[in-house]
């Protein structure tokens, strides 16, 4: 089998153009030499995606390697900060591929779909380590947000509008499509569910209107959950405002359709509030390109969350169950 080097070199290395983007020193060094704009504050977050507990281990190399950087990078959208550069640690199964043959086609589809969301999102591959052991993979993202300009949990208030990007319970829909034995990645479902969008135009976008922010990984309730105790506010959502991803009620019926938009996860999605008069300029922001943000409901000043089923689960708690 491939030595640690080699694998590096052959599967994981990223083009030589790419490491003019602010990188000084990339991987091949002890740890990586980065330029960060002056006047910038670095955004850092780290993502870990385990088989069978995050994906599908049998899911396509190529929706792996998208997905485990997709995640990663759905926290920098939150923050509303620009994706600059990643680490990955990548723990690949060794002797669990039938032969040398196979890893080289498993590890050439992981790495094409990692380094194709790099190249989208401008993000270098500067570093990172590779070992033997069950398949996981850690992704340390890095992006860069003018100062004072980073999106927080922190800053709702009492009357600012809810609202979420795009459509929700396509993660959850998508999951369980695969279960079923659903294979095919055009399907609107899976494809939310193993080839997850990061919104990081959105987030660019929303720095100034957003009064607070945070993606969607766990659930819109447990992640609106985040951001009340955060900000100390209460929530009353209007469960016929929610988005409904394509295809979900027809995949799982309304009222699993409704505990996959209140609970499901997977959907990294946007979850943010504003002032009432910023609404129009957030949606004309995000419609230039081509996101919807739909108002769900309003932070009050009285605690919990008013509006949903007294039975919706709070959604996904790592410990608890595992998912796929």
């Amino acid at each position: 089998m491939f030595g640690e080097f080699e694998l590096i070199e052959r599967f994981l290395k990223p083009a030589p153009a790419a490491l003019d983007r602010g990188v000084a020193l990339g991987g091949g060094d002890d740890a990586a030499l980065l330029i960060p704009q002056a006047g910038f504050e670095l955004a850092v977050s780290v993502d870990t995606s385990n088989a069978d507990v995050h994906f599908p281990s049998d899911a396509p190399a190529k929706a792996i390697g998208h997905r485990a950087l997709a995640v990663a990078l759905s926290d920098l959208a939150a923050m509303g900060a620009r994706s600059r550069w990643c680490l990955m640690a990548l723990t690949t199964p060794g002797g669990a591929f039938e032969d040398e043959a196979a890893a080289a086609c498993w590890l050439e589809g992981f790495g094409r779909g990692f380094h194709a969301l790099c190249d989208r999102h401008q993000t270098v591959l500067a570093g990172g380590d590779v070992t033997r052991g069950p398949l996981g993979i850690s992704v340390t993202v890095m992006g860069e947000v003018p100062k004072g300009q980073a999106l927080t949990r922190a800053g709702a208030r009492p009357s600012d509008l809810i609202a979420v990007t795009g459509a929700l319970g396509g993660g959850a829909g998508g999951l369980a499509l695969w279960q079923r034995g659903e294979r095919d990645l055009a399907h609107p479902l899976l494809k939310r569910y193993l080839l997850p969008e990061p919104r990081l135009e959105a987030g660019i976008a929303l720095r100034g209107i957003a009064s607070a922010a945070l993606d969607i990984s766990d659930g819109l309730l447990a992640d609106l959950g985040h951001l009340r105790q955060a900000s100390n506010v209460g929530a009353e959502l209007d469960m016929d405002a929610l988005p409904t991803a394509e295809g979900l009620i027809e995949a799982l019926g309304e009222e699993q359709a409704q505990a996959a938009m209140l609970g499901g996860g997977d959907d990294y999605e946007l979850l943010v509030t504003l002032a009432p008069g910023e609404l129009e300029k957030a949606q004309k922001a995000l419609a230039e390109i081509g996101l919807a943000l739909s108002v769900i409901g309003r932070c009050c000043e009285a605690p919990g969350v008013y509006g949903v089923p007294a039975d919706a689960a709070p959604g996904w708690q790592h410990f608890h169950r595992g998912r796929p």
